[in-house]
This record gives C-alpha cells, structure tokens and sequence, in this order.
C-alpha cells in the first residue's frame, strides 16, 4: 500500500477506537459494561446488530465465495426477516421485562440450574471457537499487505480488539460500531461503483452480469429441494430461519445488543430493520465478488491469490517449476479471453445458438485454467505440506489492494478491519457477560460486590480474548471462512433453540426432560455432521425438532414433572 494508505488506514481506526473509549467513559458498575444502561435508541440497537454479524469474514470470504461459485449464498439470510418478527412478538418483551443480563438466566426460573448452565457451556463453546474465525479473517490483510505469516498478524489483531472491549465494555462495542457500519456502507457502495468503471468500455454493469449469468456465477435463486444442496430458498427459508432465530434469540453476543435497547418498541425497532436491510447488504456484497469474477476474465487473475504463500513457493528450489506453470496459464488465459470476446459478440448478435456453443467452450476452458493452477498449489504442498493451499479468502484483498486508486485502498481495508473489530468485541463481551452472570455469579461468587463482578468481567474479556487468538491460529485450515463459522453454529444453535421453544411454548415440561434432551440431541447432531447427512444449514431444523419431541417424550416417561417453572 502506499503512504497515503496507511495514513487513511490508521487514522480511520484511530479515531473509531478513540471515540468508543471517550463515549464508554464512567463504566463503573456491570450493568453498564454489559448493557450499556439499557440507553440506546432503535438506530443505534440496528447498526449493533448488523455489525455484530458482518465480521470481516463477510466482506473477505463473501465476494469470494460469489467469485468461485456464485450468489446462491445470498439465500442463506431468507428465513431472517421471518426470524426478526417471531423475535420481535416473543423473546424481546420477555427478555426485557425479566431485566436479565443473558438469555440463559431466563431458563433458570424456567427450568432449573443445571439447564441454564448447560446452554450457557453451549453457547461458549460455539461462540469462542466462532470468535477466533473472525480474529483470523483480518490477520489476513495484514499478512497479505506486510507479507508476513499470520500469526504474527492475528496476535495484533487479536491484543487490539482485546484491549478497547476490556476498557469500555457494551458502550465501547456499541458506540464504535455505529461508527464502523456507516463508513462500512460507504466503502462497499464505492467498491462497486468502481469495480464497473474498471470494466472494458463495451462491457457495462448489465453486460457483466449477463456474463458472469452465462459462466454460472448470478445463480442466486435455486427451488429444487436437495438435502445436500447447501444452499436453496427452502434451506434458506426453512433451515436459515432456524438458524436465526437462534442466533438473534438465544446467542448472548446478539441478545446483549438489542438489550442495550432503552424500551421494549426500541429494541424491537432495532431488529426489524436488521431484518430489513441485511438481505440487501449481502446481495450487494455477492455482486461485487461477481463483478469480480467478470472483471477478471478481462484481466489475468493471479495464480494464486495469497501472495504471502506464492512468494514463498517463488523464493523455493521449485521456482523454476513454478514459472513454466505460470506461463502455460498465462497462455491458457490468452486463449480463455478470446472466447470471452466471441461469447460477448455472440450476446451482442443475440445469438442464442453462438452463445450456448461459447458457454461449453468457456467451461472447458475455465477446466483447463483449473487445472494449470491445480499444479502450482500441487508444488506449493510439495515445498511446504503445511501451507495454506485455499486462497478464496484472499480473492477480494488481492483486487483492491492491485487495482484500486490509492487512499480508497485504505479505506477498504480499515472497513474490513473495523467490521472483524465490531463482531469480534461483541463476541468477547457476550462470553464475558456469559461467564460471569451465568457461571461465576451463580456458581462460585453469588454475594460479591458489584465492583468485584465488574474487575471479574474485565479478566475474563482477557480470558476469552487469549483463548480465541489461540483458535484463530488454527482457522486457516478451515476453508472459507464465512461456510466456516456458519458451520459451527449449526452445530450448537438447533439445540440451544430447542431449549428456548420448549422454555417459551411447552410449559409442562420440565427441566430434567428438557436437559437430557438436549444433550441427546447435541449428540445426533453432531453425528449427521460428522457422516455429512445433509447440508449444514438443515441441522438447525433438526436440532430444534429433536430437543422439542424428545422433551415432550422423556416427560412423560418421568412423570415427575418439577414445578414447569413460571410463565413469564
């Protein structure tokens, strides 16, 4: 990056942080630091919210994600403006009026000790392996910008957003990420704009789309009904609605944003305009990586797109190997865009015919692309067996930081870095909030002051913060990172939602049923994960179902219902 870069890089970031601190100022008591003193209007409960959610995986692994396989991600966030209203009418008004801290005191007074602890053990297990997915996703940046390893880069990271979640707590988090959020929108809006105007002359917004249409990249929409097609309207609508709803519902780093809400009609405003707006944000974030895509069959992409891993195999005995491979791509790329130039006159013809004969040209010679770069991460394992060889994530960065004009290059990263910063506070606040109201206050320390629940609190966002650099470490082996961390949700979120839907709707069942279910349940799920029963998303559904019948089967086997607890 340039000087000018930099200079927008750091002050962006520095004046963010600055303000978060100066706003969180007078913390002094715990409910301040973990609910903000219940003082923020609908606005500010949206930007929290959609901030919390769009980490920088989002704006990394997404545009790559639309690069090599299309847009059918977007579905992914059908079933969360469903998710929204069900949140709105039933666990908001609940939440607030009992005046919790988590969602998990709730089912203390509902159930009973033993299963409010375990979905809070739950909920920390899947948010503190989630969390460190979203510490490595801008380690990336700066291993790619410095061309250093990662782990330096992710204890940066890491110890940045450590220490102003620490210091401010929930109003640190939040002020900062209204802050984040619009500077987010602007860059993304640029990012696009910019993108078209890099395009050939004869090729504008719509002939690109019509492009990236024929080579298989504007699929959004998909009906069929395929258990093992991750991505559909029906797994979207149906499998993504649980998924949200649990996600909003039940896990603590998006409840303890919408409880800083300052009433009930605040926080529900709040969500529903997340609802709303994020489905839009996402599209727009997948068409840029589709306008990628097209703007690359004009452009010779890399062979590789982490340049940190290339470099290394450039600086290896197997140079030599590498450059002959570098040179049959750059031939079979030659001759790839000369087929793009027919498919593009064929479309300006019309001519369905010529245009079908060039659609199956261009995928034999999208094959032959493949599999030249196939042979350039084949040496890349034979230089190094532990190099990252999955470079998705690293298709977005390698654009902006090569063609976009100096300043904006800048701005682009501190977006992605002020977006990982946002989720990931959140994320440490939330297990913070968890531990020490849900474990620590109810199990080891019920009578200390609130000064001492407040120093505990700070320790443990350290804790937490250690243990999720530490998980971060490993998330290059993951693959993309955005199917990643939605797949560890899937895991936890069907059962965690279980428990609340028996919690809420099925009040003559008691604890002891509802928490051997649970545990059953955690156990089917993570078996169908693990023999790739169905697409990850489907496992939210049957997580959720499995914890209702089983609880409604095992009451009746004990008969000995406990108090059902009361009904809020």
């Amino acid at each position: 990056m340039s000087g000018i870069d930099w200079i927008v890089l750091f002050t962006t970031l520095l004046i963010i942080v600055v303000y978060g601190i100066y706003k969180s100022r007078g913390t002094e008591n715990i409910e301040g630091y973990l609910l903000g003193n219940h003082s923020f209007p609908w606005y500010s409960v949206t930007l929290s919210v959609m901030a919390t959610q769009a980490s920088a995986i989002t704006f990394l692994s997404a545009p790559g994600l639309a690069f090599s396989s299309g847009m059918a991600f977007v579905q992914f966030y059908f079933g969360l403006p469903l998710a929204m209203i069900v949140l709105c009418i039933t666990f908001v008004p609940i939440f607030h009026k009992l005046k919790v801290y988590t969602a998990y005191e709730f089912l203390e007074n509902r159930f009973d000790l033993k299963t409010r602890a375990l979905t809070a053990f739950l909920f920390l297990i899947q948010r503190g392996l989630s969390t460190g997915i979203t510490i490595y996703a801008p380690s990336i940046i700066l291993s790619t910008i410095l061309n250093i390893d990662t782990t330096i880069t992710t204890l940066f990271i890491g110890g940045l957003v450590i220490s102003y979640t620490v210091y401010g707590g929930t109003k640190a988090v939040s002020y900062t990420q209204m802050l984040q959020m619009a500077v987010i929108f602007s860059g993304i809006l640029i990012a696009g704009i910019l993108v078209v105007k890099m395009l050939p002359e004869s090729v504008g917004f719509g002939k690109a789309l019509q492009i990236a249409g024929k080579m298989g990249r504007t699929n959004a929409i998909d009906f069929s009904f395929d258990w093992n097609n991750q991505y559909t309207v029906w797994s979207g609508l149906i499998g993504g609605f649980f998924l949200q709803l649990s996600y909003f519902g039940t896990d603590q780093s998006q409840v303890g944003r919408y409880l800083t809400g300052s009433s009930v009609g605040q926080s529900r405003l709040g969500l529903l305009m997340n609802g709303l707006l994020k489905i839009p944000m996402q599209f727009l974030i997948l068409l840029i990586g589709v306008l990628v895509f097209t703007f690359y069959q004009y452009h010779q992409p890399p062979i590789f797109f982490n340049s940190y891993e290339l470099g290394k195999l450039e600086k290896s005995p197997y140079n030599k190997e590498l450059e002959q491979i570098k040179t049959d791509y750059s031939n079979a790329f030659t001759e790839k865009q000369a087929e793009i130039n027919r498919l593009e006159q064929a479309m300006n013809a019309e001519d369905e015919a010529a245009i079908n004969t060039q659609r199956t040209i261009l995928e034999n010679a999208d094959k032959k692309t493949k599999a030249i770069r196939q042979q350039a991460v084949d040496l890349m394992k034979k230089n190094d067996p532990d190099a990252e060889t999955n470079d998705n994530n690293y298709v977005f960065l390698s654009f902006v930081t090569k063609y976009l004009p100096q300043g904006l290059i800048g701005l682009l990263i501190a977006i992605i870095f002020l977006a990982s910063m946002g989720s990931t506070s959140s994320a440490l606040n939330s297990l913070a909030s968890t531990t020490v109201i849900d474990i620590y206050k109810r199990l080891v320390n019920p009578d200390a002051s609130d000064e001492k629940y407040l120093s505990v609190s700070r320790w443990t966002t350290i804790i937490w913060g250690i243990f999720c650099i530490l998980m971060a470490l490993y998330a290059s082996k993951m693959g993309n990172l955005i199917e990643a961390v939605n797949v560890l949700g899937s895991l936890f979120y069907g059962t965690i939602l279980g428990i609340f839907i028996v919690a809420f709707y099925l009040k003559k069942i008691g604890g002891s049923a509802t928490f051997t279910a649970a545990i059953i349940t955690e156990v089917i799920v993570f078996s169908c994960w693990m023999l790739d029963l169905m697409a990850f998303l489907w496992l939210n559904v049957v997580g959720c179902f499995l914890v209702v019948m089983m609880a409604l089967i095992l009451q009746t086997i004990l008969k000995n219902d406990p108090e059902a607890g009361q009904t809020h």
